[in-house]
């Protein structure tokens, strides 16, 4: 920024207009001189980016979080000409992540990768006081269906059969999730509110614990992400009985979506978006945009995604901005109707 021309400066700096000043309103006289200098257009920052950004990722390394963070952040940072660094913050559901986040200086160079964790944290841990309207969009990145598991050798070879057998022996049927809050779990307690049915929840630690669970079989069912199940599934060791999505997946062409199923209504989709802090600058929050536009659209990003069973999103910010919005409405409502609490 250029110091004020007020006072004994501007006579200073510029003498003709001495008795101008004396003649003309302040304001008037400040612009006037700083036209006459050739300071008008003077920017108020530095061309953003000029550094390196950070994107904060509110889980630890792994699985579709790293499919989703590293292409994003190498794509980002090749469309803005700066680095974007992964920050991994995991911890209390997510909540450590997205709080890093919330509260970094609100510059444009930190950055949150979210999903269902930012939707559902304001019900899952109203005492952390995050507020997802506190972001504002960047860009969707992807999305992926989950995929609805039983062991290869269980009896339950439809969803009918599997509602069918939970509604005979209430509270006898058990699954699996990654922990309490985490996407799969909300997935399972979605499935048993469409359904009507009583089954119960086992959380463990992650969804490598909650698969071998199945495999073992101390739960009877999972909902898995498609990157953990495809193994399984070449394998032969789980038999999938559905899709979460709202139209079949290429990964698994023959499984049938929840829908088709017969459960009618039911439809998750995990998604991974950028966002940053509300109240950036105008002009960094549209660079960051049109950016992202350029970047996490590429041929190269598609490819990477493909790899973690992710989909490239179609759309721009309104896009994860309406994720965003839809998903926090929901998951909150599942969240009280199920009187779930965070450990």
């Amino acid at each position: 920024m250029y110091p004020a021309l007020t006072g004994s400066l501007a006579a200073q700096s510029c003498p003709s207009t001495s008795r101008a000043r004396r003649l003309i309103a302040p304001a008037t006289l400040f612009a006037l001189v700083c036209s006459m200098m050739g300071l008008a257009a003077a920017p108020a920052h530095a061309a953003y980016p000029d550094h390196a950004l950070r994107l904060i990722v509110p889980f630890a390394p792994g699985g579709a979080v790293d499919g989703a963070a590293r292409p994003a952040a190498i794509e980002l940072g090749k469309a803005l000409g700066q680095s974007v660094v992964v920050d991994n913050r995991p911890g209390a559901g997510g909540t450590i992540g997205i709080q890093a986040a919330e509260h970094a200086a609100p510059d444009g160079y930190t950055l949150l990768l979210g999903n269902i964790a930012l939707a559902s944290a304001p019900a899952l841990y109203p005492q952390s006081n995050i507020n997802p309207k506190d972001f504002a969009p960047v860009a969707l990145v992807g999305t992926t269906p989950y995929v609805l598991l039983v062991r290869a050798d269980s009896p339950i070879k439809t969803v009918a059969e599997l509602i069918e057998n939970a509604k005979s022996h209430p509270g006898k049927m058990n699954y699996s999730s990654a922990g309490t809050g985490s996407a799969i779990h909300l997935a399972g307690e979605l499935f048993k509110a469409k359904a009507g049915v009583d089954v119960v929840h086992v959380p463990y630690k992650g969804a490598s614990p909650a698969l071998t669970a199945l495999l073992g079989g101390e739960v009877d069912l999972m909902f898995s992400s498609t990157m953990e199940a495809a193994p399984m599934l070449s394998s032969g060791k789980v038999r999938a009985l559905a899709v979460t999505s709202a139209e079949r997946t290429s990964q698994f062409p023959n499984v049938p979506t929840l829908t088709e199923a017969g459960l009618k209504g039911y439809q998750v989709t995990g998604w991974y978006g950028v966002y940053v802090q509300a109240n950036v600058p105008p002009d960094v929050l549209k660079a960051l945009q049109q950016k992202a536009q350029q970047g996490l659209r590429s041929d190269d990003m598609r490819k990477q995604l493909a790899n973690y069973g992710l989909e490239a999103a179609k759309g721009d910010a309104t896009e994860a901005q309406k994720m965003l919005d839809d998903e926090t409405a929901r998951w909150s409502e599942v969240i009280k109707n199920a009187n779930i609490k965070a450990n």
